[in-house]
């Protein structure tokens, strides 16, 4: 089918009727829906009102290919309209002019019945309008009401939400402070010094805790009581907690006081510091115009810890006090005796309780031999010096028998068996005659000892030693003999020398070998001098975590 189009001129308001009439029946023939015609007449007749001015329009009509109705007005303000028609219009197109008064007259009525049939559809739509209009009303209603109940609920749960962050700033705020105070718990016992206690709590307080804090000890003297808070004083003397502030604190298990005159602006917290007896007192300046009751309980913990590690710091230094002075009172003054010369170091260990059971010992015997001894007793503490004051005694009783240094290990061993089992100890015996360039020495479980011949050459003497002293089995000593010549030195020594925890005993003995080799002869002809020596290269890191005993012999010429 091709397409068909016709141009029409418009005179007048008649020519104009005409084609609104004949438009409208090609489009009721075309069974374009009625509204669509309505709303397409409706237009078209807007845009042929100037016809009744007198002027001219002139209209083409198009029965397209595809069976569509095109409508196009042309003039200054064009308008055109494509319609989509169930039954397509075919041509010729008949034109206006051959629309007589009959047919006019029938279009017009057409017109109505349309216009009737758009009204009633207008009318069903309104009702339907109406319908969801009453519709949207109850909606709204049941929406209003919705969201009223959406807000309760959204107010109870901002309520659940405000509850349930403070339930877990306050957990967490629980959870931080018991991490700090086990922390702190922790730095407060790694030392038992007083003055890395009391270094330490200000470090740990401030300013998380504290603007400032305070210790004071009640027998430190440098600042007496008039000098300090009321406050401090009072929990010096109460052994309570005290608050000082410009008002009440309220603070659990804590007394309030009036404002302290030194700082009349700002609480002060006061707290005791001791088990048994109130040592000092720890005073804390708040950051702010109160302290934070939960905070408080955690530091009055804290407080406690710290008079805890105060006690056992004092009673360690107590302790190490009496291990001091009596390892002090065990280790001998050397004896002056011809042909042989002797030079003796104790150091105690760096860490730890600093006391042990090394000792060193050098005493004559009935023949007018010279017995020098080195010894170590396992652990540290006053137990280890205890025992090591036992053997040196009944190793010195032993000896003014007669006993060889074999014997003297031997009798040493079944002693310390019987009286202290689950006790050991190593220790190495040599005896010296005058005028006999030999020397008879035993050892039990000991380091060997190094010799340095009168040439400067060195030797370490590996015969095998025997077991330790106190371990539970039978166990006779065997003595050896070793050539000392005028000139020579014999270093006995206790592990704490060549024992390091970065290398094994044996590097230790070697270095220790090589350190003899290289002292002077001037050195060596002042004994006391070689052992300082000897001692630098051996403690370059000066830390060691054991007793250090060292005891030279050198044989002279008598």
């Amino acid at each position: 089918m091709t397409a068909v189009s016709e141009t029409w001129t418009l005179a007048s308001p008649a020519d104009a009727a005409r084609a609104r009439a004949l438009l409208a029946r090609l489009t009721a023939d075309a069974a374009v829906p009625a509204l669509d015609r309505t709303r397409f007449l409706a237009a078209l007749g807007a845009r042929l009102r100037p016809c009744r001015d007198g002027r001219r329009v002139e209209l083409t009509v198009t029965a397209r290919a595809d069976g569509a109705l095109h409508v196009e007005v042309c003039g200054p303000d064009p308008w055109r309209r494509t319609l989509s028609c169930a039954v397509p219009v075919t041509g010729p197109l008949p034109g206006p002019a051959g629309l007589d008064d009959a047919r006019l007259a029938e279009a017009l009525l057409d017109a109505d019945e349309d216009a009737a049939a758009v009204l009633a559809q207008l009318a069903e739509t309104e009702e339907l309008i109406r319908f969801h209009r009453e519709e949207l009303h109850q909606t709204n209603q049941g929406v209003l009401a919705l969201h009223a109940e959406l807000e309760a609920a959204a107010l109870a749960q901002r309520e659940l939400l405000d509850a349930e962050r403070a339930a877990r700033a306050e957990a967490e705020n629980a959870r931080r402070q018991l991490t700090f105070l086990a922390d702190a718990s922790a730095a407060l016992n790694e030392s038992l010094d007083h003055e890395d206690i009391l270094r330490v709590l200000p470090e740990l307080l401030v300013p998380e805790y504290a603007r400032h804090v305070d210790v004071w000890l009640v027998d430190d003297e440098r600042t007496p009581p008039a000098e300090r808070a009321a406050a401090s004083v009072t929990a010096a003397r109460t052994g309570r907690p005290q608050h000082a502030g410009p008002r009440p604190g309220g603070l659990p298990g804590v007394d309030d006081l009036p404002a302290s005159a030194l700082s009349p602006d700002r609480p002060l917290l006061c707290l005791p510091l001791g088990v048994r007896a109130v040592q000092g007192v720890l005073t804390l300046a708040a950051h702010g115009d109160r302290f934070d009751p939960d905070t408080t309980v955690m530091l009055v913990e804290l407080a406690r810890r710290a008079g805890i590690a105060l006690d056992n710091a004092r009673q360690y230094q107590q302790h190490r006090n009496v291990a001091e002075e009596l390892q002090r009172a065990q280790l001998t003054e050397l004896p002056v005796t011809r042909g042989l010369a002797l030079a003796a170091r104790y150091l105690p260990a760096t860490h730890g309780m600093n006391i042990g059971g090394d000792w060193y010992d050098a005493f004559p015997q009935p023949d007018g031999s010279v017995l020098a001894v080195i010894g170590d007793v396992t652990g540290h503490g006053l137990r280890a010096a205890v025992i090591m004051g036992q053997l040196r005694t009944a190793l010195r009783a032993y000896a003014v028998e007669g006993n060889g240094p074999a014997r003297i290990l031997t009798l040493l061993h079944r002693m310390l068996r019987h009286q202290q089992p689950e006790l050991y100890a190593t220790c190495a015996l040599a005896r010296f005659t005058p005028g006999d360039a030999r020397v008879v020495w035993a050892a039990a479980g000991h380091p060997p000892a190094v010799v340095r011949g009168p040439a400067g050459e060195v030797r370490v003497l590996e015969a095998k030693p025997g077991i330790m002293l106190g371990v539970p089995v039978p166990y006779e000593y065997e003595e050896h003999t070793v050539e000392l010549p005028a000139g020579s030195t014999l270093a006995l020594y206790t592990d704490g020398l060549v024992e390091r925890r970065s290398a094994g005993i044996d590097t230790g003995i070697e270095r220790l070998a090589q350190a003899v080799g290289a002292l002077g002869t001037a050195e060596l002809e002042d004994l006391e001098t070689a052992a300082d020596s000897l001692l630098k290269p051996m403690l370059h890191d000066s830390e060691h975590d054991d007793d250090i005993c060292l005891l030279l012999c050198r044989t002279t010429r008598t």
